[in-house]
């Protein structure tokens, strides 16, 4: 038997929690470790019960973002999620750029944030679809103190490096990326890292930034 997902849930609205903890409750591969309604309790609860995944609303007391900062700081293997109401186009911003790996909006499907949880834990990144696009551009948009050309650092990518990363900035998962090269999953998250540390960037995110910038100057 393999190890449940571990999730730690917070919210300030207790029926609202406790109706996400009766959906994941339900699942086999899920557990639900702990519930909180603060920044402050998400931390403690982050850094005392090392969960796999913390899921979050951005408008919580404390704020979510401040606590997922401090997470991600303190916890850097647990896995941060939004789960909120807010559909600002700063907040997502502001909440990828402090760690979180997923932005949901409250009003999804069950199974789907289920389905999400279980692909932000196994390392993938999501934006709600209709969000994404604007966030997207936003934060491509280059700092007036960029020290080198998004072409320079693509550059240093071979030519099979490069075709993956414009699958992922196109929304592609790891496997269904391994499924259109016809690639084990195992083999394309080896080569997500080399374009990691080849472009100098942390995460999924911020390499696919990098890959619509060029595309979009080349367009």
């Amino acid at each position: 038997m393999t190890d449940k997902i571990r999730v730690v849930l917070i919210d300030d609205h207790p029926l609202f929690r406790d109706g996400v903890a009766g959906v994941l409750q339900a699942e086999a591969d899920f557990e639900v470790a702990g519930q909180g309604g603060s920044a402050e309790e998400a931390v403690r609860l982050a850094t005392e019960l090392l969960p796999d995944v913390m899921l979050l609303d951005i408008t919580m007391p404390g704020g979510g973002v401040p606590a997922a900062q401090q997470i991600a700081r303190a916890c850097p293997f647990t896995k941060i999620v939004m789960l909120t109401a807010s559909e600002d186009e700063d907040n997502v911003t502001a909440a990828l750029k402090a760690g979180a790996s997923a932005y949901v909006l409250k009003g999804v499907a069950a199974r789907e944030l289920v389905r999400i949880l279980r692909s932000a834990w196994a390392g993938e990144v999501y934006v709600t679809p209709a969000l994404a696009v604007s966030v997207l551009a936003e934060m491509s948009r280059p700092p007036i103190d960029s020290r080198r050309p998004a072409s320079g650092m693509l550059s240093e990518l071979t030519e099979r490096e490069r075709e993956i990363l414009e699958r992922v900035a196109k929304g592609s998962s790891n496997k269904e990326i391994g499924a259109q090269l016809f690639l084990s999953e195992k083999t394309i998250k080896h080569y997500m890292t080399n374009i990691l540390h080849k472009l100098h960037v942390h995460n999924r995110v911020e390499a696919a930034l990098l890959a619509q910038r060029e595309l979009s100057a080349k367009g």
